[in-house]
């Protein structure tokens, strides 16, 4: 399970519960600290979490983390609401991510799913990914998104992309590095009708991209999108930002080069996985987007090895997959009707 980093205030609650001393020790606590900065309540009373969880929703803040160690229950706020257009409003079901492997060629500090060279590698295997594109299909699903680690990285990964782009256009994301040898065979391989890329480049200049991914591996990304786009493939550019300022600089790095909107993406790092700063995203922050790994079903790729966002460890059949994350998205907007029930005037 994630450990939730960056946590700006610890406080203990002691024998305090909302009805005697808590609220105004959080209410202090707050105004110590910045919009989206992180604050840890521990207790031994669990009775104290749906308190916590109702106050956060009336206040616009967010429950991100809850975990029970040596009988202390430690819950982890984040102080505001997530930025805007942190899940887009899509029906569910119309997008399905696959991770692929997790393993990858780079040590990316933001990756959220802790990705690297030195990773285990947790593969969903061709026999998988072949059943569950031949179930997805028959679902409706109508955009299908491949992610590593670094997909190309698997020797399989032509049959796997091949698989899923029969049952609907596909999107592979990866770092543009590998595509060499055997691999620039398989890439060749691939529909151009049938097959988009999605490569991550961070900053219109090395020193960025690089300071979160490497030495030399701007000008190796570069050479990928390069020869992809040479390829006839559809490429998208993604970068992960820190801030609005970088976000504007890379939107006018794309604008120099002619990347239409429809073939960029500009994220903010989430605090999850490897990274130690960024957005604290809940549960509630995301609209769900059914994500496949070996290890199971999850509500969000952001995080798809997280067990607050795991919703099954069962993948088949797809159809309850679906049904599984469906329901779990039910109970949580029943329970914010609910929420907002409880408050009436009249």
């Amino acid at each position: 399970m994630r450990t939730t980093t960056n946590v700006k205030v610890e406080l203990d609650a002691g024998s305090k519960t909302f009805a005697s001393g808590l609220l105004p020790d959080l209410i202090a606590a707050l105004r110590h600290i910045r919009k989206g900065d992180l604050v840890a309540v521990t207790s031994g009373d669990p009775g104290i979490g749906p308190e916590l969880e109702t106050w956060c929703r009336f206040t616009r803040n967010t429950l991100v983390d809850t975990r029970n160690e040596e009988g202390l229950t430690r819950w982890v706020l984040r102080y505001g609401e997530a930025p805007e257009n942190v899940g887009e409003d899509r029906p569910l079901g119309s997008r399905l991510w696959l991770y692929t492997n997790f393993d990858c060629n780079l040590s990316c500090d933001y990756c959220c799913v802790r990705s690297s060279p030195k990773a285990p590698r947790r593969p969903l295997g061709i026999e998988r990914v072949r059943r569950i594109a031949i179930e997805a299909a028959e679902l409706g699903v109508n955009e299908i998104f491949v992610t590593g680690g670094e997909p190309f990285m698997l020797a399989d990964i032509g049959e796997i992309i091949t698989a899923c782009a029969a049952a609907a256009p596909t999107t592979v994301l990866t770092n543009g590095m590998l595509f060499a040898g055997s691999r620039l065979a398989t890439l060749r391989s691939l529909s151009r009708e049938r097959v988009t890329f999605q490569i991550s480049l961070d900053s219109p200049t090395p020193e960025l991209h690089e300071s979160h991914r490497g030495k030399g591996t701007w000008a190796r990304t570069w050479k990928g999108i390069e020869l992809v786009r040479a390829e006839g493939f559809r490429v998208r550019l993604a970068a992960t930002v820190s801030t609005d300022l970088e976000a504007e600089e890379f939107r006018s790095f794309l604008d120099v080069h002619q990347v239409g909107e429809e073939n960029r993406v500009i994220r903010r790092i989430a605090l999850r996985g490897s990274a130690i700063q960024g957005i604290a995203l809940a549960k509630a922050d995301l609209v769900p987007e059914v994500t496949l790994t070996a290890e199971g079903v999850f509500w969000h790729p952001v995080g798809a090895e997280d067990d607050d966002l795991l919703v099954s460890r069962e993948i088949f059949p797809l159809a309850d997959s679906f049904a599984a994350v469906r329901r779990a998205f039910d109970r949580e907007n029943e329970h914010q009707r609910r929420l907002a029930r409880i408050f009436n005037c009249a």
